[in-house]
């Protein structure tokens, strides 16, 4: 008998331990699972805002500066009102109301992104917009740190304050790293955005609902079935909202990628875009691939002029990798390598884009940068395609550093080729300017081409060719003026006088000085208010 009582008490004892503990867990967990999602809601939105104003600095400062700064309020805010409030029913409403908000913002943002973007310059609207949109849900997330601290001092007031706020902000903070990167390397890479925001969202509506349903009072449950309603509206909205008219959509792991039919100059077309930028184009109706869609593409034939006998090429940007195409057709002894950064643009190009499997063509998903500097390998032709949008400029593909190592890289008689989009206005700031300006301290022996026209000041692409040789090349010989390619034939009159420009006022870019975002932001708010 006494063996028995001893055994309930020690059962009871035990009992109680585990749900001292589970208690003691309860809130950790919490603000680790809300930490992850702060970070994931951080990374998302700068992919939210990217094809609306670009994937630049200003983006990612802008909502960087936003989540934070809701932090930090949330935190102040948090922090007081549970001194005034401290209820774990409290605690819980705010995950539930943070992941609606979360959603609602998403909705919101599809109707309204458009319109913001037309109205604010790219240096404010990015600003503006993550104020809209993120604030809110990053503030309501913000305070639940310091509610827990508030909450779990109540429950276990023997572990001291401070060991306690360690404690939570440890977890929160874990939790955090979790979020950004299961969002660079799971969610982004898998998942489309709105799957990610919707996934998202109904974790924190689950997270904050149901220890509601088990302490909350009846009245909260009209609230809740309210809540649940507004959450499937938005999802829905969301998933309808997605683009009907296009063959095949899919984030990448740096910008959103589409594919899309379009009658272009009463020819159908296949487009290729990367975020709100078309980078590439395929003719349905021809199997010819030297016929291309973009003007710019087709100056890839002017290596005919400097160096004819091409026997190995590197085009740094695949694309839609019309270019490596083209060159592949052209030169049937030749290999092409291919540096494309994005990994799954080599498939998609080969499901959409006709690309045919082919023993000279090499594919490396690599920074074309680094390519350049681990390669042994030089080369006869280097055509850099990376500069496709104004919305996007890798700023390590715009340096004398860049220019030199594709330089070093060429072989005797090697040329260098980039496409740049910009104007020729000379109003500061100016990529182009600067470009130019840098180029020719590595490529003296250097031509530049609108392809437009070199009076023309509204954005277009300019095609800088870097001549390793010290060999001029005429342009206006009869064997250029007569030749059949019209992209040769007229090249004299897309020639650019250098000489007329004064670039004493644009900086030389370099690995330490090269701020594009800045440099380009009065050309691409001008892009920006002409495609909307």
């Amino acid at each position: 008998m006494n063996r028995l009582i001893k055994n309930k008490i020690f059962l009871n004892i035990k009992n109680h331990d585990i749900i001292k503990y589970l208690k003691n867990c309860i809130l950790p967990a919490t603000v680790f699972i809300t930490g992850a999602c702060v970070l994931i809601v951080e990374i998302v939105a700068t992919r939210i805002l990217s094809p609306f104003y670009g994937n630049t600095i200003f983006t990612v400062s802008s909502v960087i500066s936003v989540i934070l700064s809701a932090l930090s309020i949330g935190y102040y805010i948090g922090g007081r009102f549970s001194d005034r409030h401290p209820s774990l029913r409290y605690f819980f409403s705010i995950i539930l109301l943070s992941g609606l908000i979360l959603l609602l913002s998403h909705s919101i943002s599809i109707a309204i992104l458009p319109t913001l973007s037309h109205t604010f310059p790219v240096s404010v609207g990015p600003l503006v917009s993550s104020l809209l949109l993120f604030f809110t849900p990053a503030f309501l997330l913000g305070t639940l740190s310091p509610y827990a601290v508030k909450l779990q001092s109540i429950s276990f007031p023997e572990q001291g304050v401070g060991s306690i706020a360690g404690n939570i902000f440890f977890w929160s903070t874990l939790g955090s790293i979790l979020g950004s990167l299961s969002a660079g390397f799971v969610l982004i890479p898998y998942f489309g955005i709105n799957q990610i925001v919707i996934t998202n969202s109904f974790l924190l509506v689950s997270l904050g609902l149901i220890p509601l349903l088990i302490i909350g009072k009846k009245k909260d449950l009209k609230r809740i079935i309210f809540a649940l309603i507004i959450l499937i509206l938005a999802s829905l909205y969301i998933l309808n909202a997605a683009k009907k008219d296009v063959v095949y959509i899919k984030d990448g792991i740096y910008e959103e990628i589409t594919v899309y039919d379009k009658v272009l100059s009463g020819r159908p077309t296949r487009f290729f875009q990367q975020d709100r930028s078309s980078s590439g184009a395929m003719y349905l109706d021809s199997n010819d691939p030297k016929d291309l869609v973009y003007d710019y593409s087709k100056y890839y034939s002017l290596y005919k002029i400097f160096n004819p006998e091409i026997k190995n090429a590197l085009v740094i940007g695949g694309g839609a990798y019309s270019i490596p195409k083209a060159l592949l057709a052209d030169l049937p002894n030749a290999t092409v390598d291919v540096s494309e950064i994005e990994p799954s643009l080599f498939n998609i190009a080969k499901q959409y884009f006709n690309l045919e499997n082919n023993p000279r063509l090499h594919n490396y998903t690599k920074d074309g940068r680094r390519l350049l500097n681990d390669s042994k390998k030089n080369y006869d032709l280097i055509f850099s395609d990376v500069y496709y949008s104004l919305f996007s400029i890798p700023a390590h593909f715009t340096t004398q550093e860049f220019f030199s190592l594709a330089k070093n890289k060429l072989n005797e008689n090697g040329i260098f080729m980039a496409n740049i989009i910009g104007d020729l206005s000379q109003q500061q700031p100016s990529l182009i300017m600067s470009e130019i300006k840098t180029f020719r301290t590595i490529f003296p022996n250097s031509y530049f081409f609108a392809t437009k026209a070199p009076d023309n000041i509204k954005p277009q692409n300019i095609i800088f060719v870097g001549y390793k040789s010290n060999k001029r090349i005429s342009l206006h010989s009869q064997l250029i003026t007569t030749n059949s390619d019209p992209i040769i034939r007229s090249i004299e009159e897309k020639q650019i006088d250098i000489s007329k420009f004064d670039l004493t006022p644009y900086p030389i870019l370099t690995d330490n000085y090269s701020p594009v975002e800045f440099l380009t932001s009065r050309v691409l708010q001008r892009s920006i208010n002409h495609q909307n």
